[in-house]
């Protein structure tokens, strides 16, 4: 799983393609949550994976 804020989405939605060659599945975070952004830092908004 990998959390993005809106601006990574597109780079998650595709190293998740790339990695498991499946159409990932794409949630949004639960507001003012503690997640964080596995390329940037910020504020995640959005979950992607395959399971």
């Amino acid at each position: 799983m990998i959390y993005c804020c809106e601006e990574h989405v597109e780079l998650a939605l595709d190293e998740t393609v790339d990695e498991h060659e499946l159409a990932p599945k794409l949630e949004k975070v639960v507001e003012n949550s503690d997640f964080i952004c596995g390329y940037c830092g910020k504020q995640a908004i959005y979950i992607v994976g395959n399971e």
